[in-house]
């Protein structure tokens, strides 16, 4: 997630978040939750769920309480309150109405993580399945905890539950054990085993109105059942509804349609009355286009991609997605700020190499065509020529232009040790620090490297008006070196409070500001020969 705020310090305040995309892992089915109001939809990333507005996406909230990985969220039917749960078995249930979203309560149902989770239709009982030591399963009361039944029948770990939405209740889960299962209540109680699945049953779905159940599996298949009774009313496609595994499915508001998604690379709208095909959705032919998620949600229909990307799909147009919802799915590594044909965008790098531009105004996004970094990007800036300047774990800087926003193998410069910063100055000069080493660049040249620095070195600024760099060493020094020519001459050392953890000239060049890993903040005047102006420790 992309959190942005503005002054008037000391108070910062969040003014917008541009939300993460979904974590998606590939053979894992991805849950996205709808609002009962029709208004937002949910999904998680990390330890943090993420509220996007269905209209307006770029409208975000994020909720950040849990310890560890959240893995499902969905709303109670009654809007109020959301149910999250995470890897280590927690499950909180939150208020929805307040910007702080006040903990409700908090249960352990089993040790282990939590894979889906369903609410009854008055919002009072809650069922929870997933890879449980001791039980695969839970249901019970959502304000004491008390149990209301058993969730029994399987003997391997449970993907998938859903309870119908009318009363009488019935409750069924999908199991790596190929089988799903039907129960009645409450309290809920095994009634039989649906074993029509050659393959993990990754999903499982009541109709709204009650009246039919959809499973779907690994072996491409899909199968609909009686909501109330659990006979087999017939298979989706009269055989397999799709060439791979199907990882999620959605009812339609009216029950007549269901959405689904595979791993092939499509999504599919079926008439369940009809048994037929109504729309199919290609989704591309990389295998990151596989779907892994999806979510019919009023007139939206929504799906997920491998690559995280959020598809608005078009029912009029099943070739082209109405819209594509881009951004990071692994953790933002670095940023940079840029004016670009009056327009101010942010650069963000994250863990797995991928680059983002954003519209700071908008949160619009889209990532740089071509083939880029394959690993970390752990530095960026944009230099005087409109280059952005980025490098990565995977020993290489590159050189791309923020205008054409387009990668190109001429400008890759290899590394020969791997690099972890970088500062760009006027001149056409960029300083590396690599593990170990400084190398200076001049017009994507390498041309001048410290070897035998004495210190490891791990950030870097260049002043703005060129001459001079500064490194921060890991051993609580800054180091000064002019940049002459094609070559870097030490000039002096300055003393920080803790080893350097980041560096940075004021725009005028006046002052030099260092932060360190004992978060003392300490400003160095330039003009005063770099004579100490204040030193602050901040409190996190």
């Amino acid at each position: 997630n992309l959190y942005l705020s503005f002054p008037p310090l000391p108070f910062l305040s969040v003014e917008k978040v541009f939300a993460s995309l979904p974590q998606v892992e590939r053979g894992v089915s991805k849950i996205i939750g709808g609002d009962p109001k029709g208004n937002n939809f949910l999904y998680t990333n990390g330890k943090c769920v993420v509220i996007r507005n269905i209209d307006n996406p770029a409208i975000a909230d994020i909720y950040t309480e849990h310890a560890h990985q959240v893995v499902v969220a969905k709303y109670a039917p009654s809007g109020f309150y959301i149910a999250s749960g995470d890897v280590s078995g927690k499950l909180r249930i939150w208020d929805t109405t307040q910007k702080e979203h006040l903990l409700k309560y908090e249960y352990q149902p089993f040790a282990g993580k939590i894979k889906d989770l369903a609410w009854t239709e008055d919002s009072k009982r809650i069922a929870v399945v997933g890879e449980g030591r001791e039980k695969f399963g839970a249901v019970f009361l959502w304000d004491s905890g008390s149990s209301v039944g058993e969730i029994t029948g399987h003997n391997k770990v449970i993907n998938s539950v859903d309870i119908k939405q009318t009363r009488p209740y019935r409750l069924a889960t999908g199991s790596d054990d190929n089988c799903a299962a039907f129960f009645e209540g409450p309290p809920f109680k095994f009634k039989f085993t649906i074993s029509d699945h050659t393959r993990f049953v990754n999903c499982v779905r009541f109709s709204p109105d009650g009246n039919r159940l959809a499973t779907a599996s690994a072996d491409g298949q899909i199968f609909v059942y009686d909501g109330k009774t659990g006979e087999k009313v017939c298979a989706l496609g009269g055989g397999k509804a799709h060439d791979g595994g199907i990882y999620a499915i959605s009812w339609s508001p009216d029950s007549s349609q269901l959405l689904s998604a595979s791993g092939d690379k499509t999504a599919k709208i079926w008439d369940v009355g009809a048994n037929s095909i109504v729309s199919t959705f290609n989704m591309g032919s990389n295998v990151l286009d596989q779907q892994l998620g999806c979510l019919w949600q009023k007139d939206h229909l929504l799906s997920i991609s491998l690559s995280g990307y959020i598809n608005y799909l078009d029912k009029n147009n099943p070739n082209k997605p109405l819209r594509v919802i881009k951004g990071h799915s692994k953790s933002i590594q670095c940023l940079t700020v840029h004016k670009n044909g009056g327009k101010s965008y942010i650069y963000s790098g994250s863990n797995d190499g991928h680059i983002n531009y954003w519209d700071s105004e908008t949160g619009e996004n889209d990532g740089f065509s071509g083939k880029g970094h394959t690993n970390q990007v752990s530095r960026m800036a944009v230099d005087e020529m409109d280059q952005l300047v980025t490098c990565s774990m995977d020993d290489t800087v590159r050189y791309t232009n923020v205008s054409k926003r387009d990668y190109s193998g001429q400008d890759t410069v290899k590394m020969d040790v791997q690099p972890k910063c970088l500062a760009v100055g006027p001149g056409g000069y960029t300083v590396v620090l690599c593990i170990g080493q400084i190398v200076l660049m001049k017009d994507k040249k390498k041309c001048f490297a410290i070897d035998d620095l004495g210190y490891e070195p791990e950030a870097v600024a260049v002043h703005p008006g060129g001459g001079t760099a500064a490194v921060g060493g890991a051993d609580g020094n800054v180091y000064l070196y002019s940049i002459q020519g094609t070559s870097l001459k030490s000039e002096k050392t300055l003393e920080a409070k803790g080893p350097v953890t980041d560096l940075a000239y004021s725009h005028d060049g006046a002052f030099l500001a260092v932060c360190d890993a004992n978060k003392v903040v300490t400003v160095f005047s330039v003009t005063d020969g770099y004579a100490v102006r204040i030193a602050v420790s901040v409190v996190l």
